[in-house]
């Protein structure tokens, strides 16, 4: 596949580059992203959730009522989870919900991402830019040169630039990666991938 190249202004450059196909024309694996997302999205989760049992549960040293001529039900301790305010059963613990994927899957899976990007028309290259100060207006203004203002966007850059990403990180449906640090969810949940002229060999040589 074969892409044109835009410069900033969202002008043609003349110039074209191809994609590889074994990165953006692979064959499409669902459950590789799907086991990759999975991971991901669970890898996330700090597992800190934590409810008391009856055995954590202040007070019931002394039995709430006598046993007999009440009316209610017998009641040994008021940490009972029968009882208001008394611990509970079976409930929530800290733990961790780490899942595992391997390196094979994993590549296969972002693979996978990028060729349904393609086959959806939603890569964009644009020539590298970097920026001298750290300004949202200049960001905000190139994605609307490239009508990409109202579109979840993916930006790939070659390397880190401290000014490019702080400039884009107040634009709320933009999200500023290195090429490889992309992950197969960061792919999936924008609408386009903008990439750096760069950037897109940096990814063809990871995942080539």
């Amino acid at each position: 596949m074969e892409l044109k190249v835009l410069n900033t202004g969202g002008s043609e450059t003349g110039e074209v580059v191809t994609l590889t196909d074994s990165v953006f024309a692979a064959e499409l694996s669902e459950h590789a992203m799907y086991l990759d997302v999975k991971s991901i999205m669970a890898n996330r989760r700090q597992g800190t959730h934590k409810v008391k049992s009856r055995s954590e549960v202040r007070g019931g040293g002394r039995k709430p009522y006598r046993q007999k001529g009440t009316g209610h039900a017998r009641q040994g301790s008021t940490r009972s989870p029968l009882m208001i305010g008394g611990g509970s059963v079976f409930g929530p613990q800290p733990r961790d919900y780490g899942l595992k994927v391997n390196k094979k899957m994993k590549r296969l899976a972002r693979r996978s991402a990028l060729t349904s990007k393609a086959r959806e028309g939603g890569i964009v290259i644009v020539e590298d830019f970097v920026f001298d100060q750290i300004g949202t207006k200049q960001m905000a203004e190139i994605l609307r040169n490239l009508g990409l203002d109202s579109k979840k966007t993916l930006m790939l850059m070659p390397e880190h630039s401290e000014t490019v990403v702080k400039s884009g990180r107040n634009i709320p449906s933009l999200n500023v990666l290195v090429a490889d640090k992309a992950s197969t969810y960061d792919i999936l949940d924008s609408q386009t991938v903008l990439m750096q002229k760069t950037a897109l060999k940096k990814i063809e040589e990871t995942l080539g």
